[in-house]
């Protein structure tokens, strides 16, 4: 009897301990799936190719292009590479399957329209498309086609950036600077102004008044050292250490660019508002100048 009792009680703890394994496992959710864009020969054809060919190279030639709604000399294939198509670098493709969705940056939920919108106001330092606009059917023909196949519903691999740990060692102006000469200078120069060839920008000016604003995802040294990390130098992706990846994020994000577009007419109640975070620059002083006030 009394082993009998064991058995049970042995049973029952398989049991929950079964059940408390699938509750982690579902707890933790699904895991991402991997996902490849269609190839450029597999562009449609017809009306509805034309539209999305003519968002592929909105998205390459945004100044061009879109000229109206911009007023930087970023294109959107600065910060999401590949024509949108690279994991890791805000892919194009994922960001399509994952609107409508809240966003803490206006308070309601967005469509992807209305995000792409977002982007031409802060990132590209424009102006936004109003809906319907050719411009910005051209660019959700374009992503609608680049997630031909994607999951929707669930994670995907390779959506936004990968998120970086929290440095070791508070993210230094000064060893940032060293990792910008020793890595990023070359192609964005040392004044961190970017390079053109034939009046078409090859590599994108990171600060100053040709770069995006302080409203835009990148001012976030979050973000940029997430960017970093996975993309830069271009072409060696995961090559800085995440040490390096923090420090160049922090001394790219303390130089000036162009005001936030909600500017509430005093710096100080414009970052309480919209910039009161430990990774936002905006309203500090940096090298005696108060970031934003120009």
């Amino acid at each position: 009897m009394k082993r009998t009792h064991s058995l049970l009680s042995a049973s029952l703890l398989g049991l929950l301990l079964a059940i408390g394994g699938l509750s982690g496992a579902n707890a933790a959710g699904p895991a991402p799936v991997q996902f490849t864009p269609p190839p450029e020969s597999a562009m449609p054809k017809g009306e509805f190719g034309k539209s999305v060919k003519l968002g592929e190279q909105i998205f390459l030639h945004t100044g061009t292009l879109a000229g109206q709604f911009v007023g930087n000399s970023l294109n959107c294939a600065s910060c999401h590479l590949d024509a949108g198509r690279r994991p890791n670098s805000s892919p194009l493709w994922a960001a399509y399957i994952s609107y409508p969705a809240y966003r803490s940056k206006n308070g309601h939920v967005n469509t992807f329209a209305e995000r792409m919108q977002g982007c031409f106001r802060f990132s590209m330092n424009g102006k936004a498309p109003p809906l319907g606009d050719p411009v910005l059917v051209a660019l959700e023909s374009y992503a609608y086609w680049l997630s031909t196949g994607a999951p929707v519903g669930g994670p995907v691999a390779g959506r936004g950036y990968p998120k970086l740990s929290a440095p070791a060692l508070t993210p230094s102006y000064a060893r940032g600077s060293e990792v910008f000469a020793q890595h990023c200078a070359l192609c964005h120069g040392p004044d961190g102004q970017g390079q053109s060839s034939g009046g078409k920008v090859v590599f994108p000016p990171l600060w100053g008044a040709r770069s995006f604003n302080w409203g835009a995802g990148m001012h976030s040294i979050q973000n940029a050292a997430n960017f970093i990390k996975a993309n830069m130098p271009l072409g060696l992706g995961g090559s800085l250490t995440d040490q390096q990846a923090w420090d160049v994020a922090t001394f790219m994000d303390s130089h000036e660019r162009p005001q936030d577009p909600r500017f509430t007419g005093s710096v100080e109640a414009t970052r309480l508002k919209y910039h009161d975070s430990k990774y936002s620059m905006y309203g500090r002083t940096v090298n005696g100048h108060v970031l934003g006030s120009e």
